[in-house]
Formats: C-alpha cells, sequence, structure tokens
C-alpha cells in the first residue's frame, strides 16, 4: 500500500481544505495510507544565519521523504496560495529538500466559483522552483467551489460527479507515482542542483 502525506495548505482552525483531504483519508483508504500533515506550528522563514532548520521542519520534511508521493490540497487568497503555504514550502527548500522528484498531487477548495484555480496553478510554478523540483501530476486539477456546502453532516462530498471526478484523479496519481518512482536516474544530480542553487549567484 502507498504512503502518502496530504498537506493542509492552510493554517485556518476550520478549514474545506482539511476537510477534503480527510474525506480523501477516509475514501482511498483501502488504496494508501494518507497522514494529514499541518502547516501551522512552522516558525515564519527568515534564513537564519546559522542555516539551522528547525525541528518541526525536518521532521515534516523527513515523513515527506519517506513518502511515496504528496496531495496538496491548497486555498486560494487574492489570486495566489495562503502565506502560510509559500513559508511552508520556503523551509522545505532551504538546506533540506524533500520535494526533489517527488510525486504530487495539487487540490483546492474555495468558498467561490473557480475552486482555488489560480492558487493551484501559482502552486505548480513554486514547485517547479529550483529547489524544490517537485514532479506534479500533469493535466489534473481538482477544483472544489463553494466548497461550504459541499459537505454533508458526515464530512463526506454530497455531488456524487465530484467524488467520481476526485476518485478517478486519484487513480491516476497511484499511476503517476509508479511511473515517477522509475525516473531515478538523474536524482542524484537532480538533488545536488537543488542544493547548490543560488539566486546570489546566477
Amino acid at each position: 500500500m502507498k504512503k502518502f502525506i496530504g498537506l493542509v495548505g492552510t493554517n485556518a482552525d476550520h478549514s474545506t481544505n482539511r476537510m477534503l483531504l480527510q474525506f480523501m483519508q477516509k475514501k482511498f483508504k483501502q488504496q494508501a495510507d494518507i497522514e494529514l500533515m499541518e502547516i501551522r506550528d512552522i516558525p515564519i522563514f527568515n534564513k537564519p544565519e546559522d542555516k539551522v532548520v528547525p525541528n518541526i521542519v525536518k521532521e515534516m520534511a523527513e515523513k515527506i521523504e519517506q513518502a511515496d508521493g504528496v496531495i496538496i490540497s491548497t486555498p486560494e487568497y487574492d489570486h495566489s496560495v495562503p502565506a502560510s503555504l509559500i513559508n511552508a514550502l520556503n523551509w522545505f527548500s532551504y538546506g533540506i529538500f524533500p520535494f526533489v522528484d517527488k510525486p504530487v498531487m495539487i487540490t483546492g477548495a474555495s468558498y467561490g466559483t473557480l475552486g482555488s484555480s489560480r492558487a493551484q496553478l501559482h502552486l505548480r510554478q513554486i514547485l517547479d522552483a529550483p529547489e524544490l523540483k517537485a514532479r506534479i501530476m500533469p493535466s489534473s486539477e481538482f477544483l472544489l467551489s463553494h466548497s461550504l456546502q459541499a459537505f454533508d453532516e458526515n464530512s463526506n462530498l454530497k455531488d456524487n460527479d465530484q467524488v467520481e471526478k476526485l476518485t478517478r484523479l486519484f487513480e491516476d496519481f497511484l499511476v503517476f507515482v509508479e511511473l515517477v518512482n522509475q525516473l531515478t536516474h538523474a536524482h542524484g544530480d537532480n538533488k545536488k542542483e537543488a542544493e547548490n542553487f543560488s539566486w546570489e549567484n546566477i
């Protein structure tokens, strides 16, 4: 069985993105073990002079490193991902590089009509950065719009069409993970490039 990290892309106490990942955790429990990971306790990134990475970040990075893949669910704030998610990814590309060649599936929920579409596009650009180098599943979007009305009293998605689409995307992600995990020949080089990359040296 595959082991995935479900990264909650917000520090909000009440989030439909957290609910979406919890639904996936329950819905796909026969196919994968999805462990939810919160970013709310990660300190603000400040590029420390001693280059010491906080223990909480190290522990989270180790879990991501060991996982077969990562599912990130992001809301959309001002046409972008939340600052808390950017902050977490800043730490995950500073001295530790758990996302290099890691298969990633992006989902998102928002209260409005677009279902975090702009934020998901932005997140793809961030994950493609030289210091992150994630392998993002292509041509796939799960956009949960009007998310406050999307779940029933048992925290299940109410729209069967949405459930079916999410199921098909998750099944594609399982195949994508298998394919990506065979692309190991350049992993060492990719990791080294991420470690050595510096905007100051360009």
